[in-house]
């Protein structure tokens, strides 16, 4: 292997990477006669990603890969997510929603079909988990298909509720879908048939 101007080449496969600020590699094309260097980078999201928020969302959600939001929603919401970027093109997100004292959720971690197993989702994932451990939660629950790839991250499956017996009833006087995910309601059913429920104890 050896370095050229774009990064490091992979002798094996080709591949060329590019060293991103978060020390990160990230595969960014094949060798060839032309070379299109993509420059990811992992931040809190903005009003103006919203659009491509919104644009992954429907990409997925027909698909019941992740639940569709309304765009209002994803708004208020804004402060939650953090964007991969490809210079100004949203090309992953996820979201960190506080559901009590020490239990959060990671929402919405989807990133674009052509960037799928190449790293963008451990870095947002990673992300999320960082500005947890900040706001104090001990607990991080999330609802997901992708079971291997939140396994690595230290996340195992659940059964029943991870709160005590007091914070359950509190918990129940909430009407955040996220909120009887966790707690497995009846009302959350149609959302979880065919996921899995997990969580990272931080």
């Amino acid at each position: 292997n050896g370095w050229n101007g774009y990064g490091r080449r992979s002798s094996t496969h080709g591949t060329y990477w590019s060293w991103n600020p978060r020390n990160n590699s990230l595969p960014i094309g094949k060798a060839g006669t032309f070379l299109i260097v993509m420059k990811i980078s992992v931040r809190p999201a903005k009003t103006s990603d919203v659009k491509g928020i919104r644009k992954l969302i429907d990409t997925y959600a027909p698909q019941r890969r992740i639940l569709s939001k309304e765009t209002v929603t994803l708004y208020e919401s804004v402060q939650e997510f953090v964007v991969a970027v490809d210079g100004e093109t949203v090309v992953g997100c996820g979201a960190l929603h506080v559901l009590w004292e020490d239990v959060a959720e990671v929402r919405t971690v989807a990133v674009s079909e052509e960037l799928r197993g190449k790293g963008v989702g451990h870095q947002i994932l990673e992300l999320l988990i960082s500005r947890a451990e900040a706001v104090g939660v001990k607990k991080i629950f999330c609802l997901t298909f992708e079971t291997e790839f939140f396994g690595r991250h230290g996340f195992k499956e659940i059964e029943g509720a991870p709160v005590d017996p007091e914070v359950y009833q509190q918990l129940l006087r909430s009407y955040d879908e996220g909120i009887a995910e966790l707690l497995d309601l009846e009302s959350s059913k149609p959302n979880t048939l065919g996921n899995t429920r997990m969580v990272k104890v931080l």
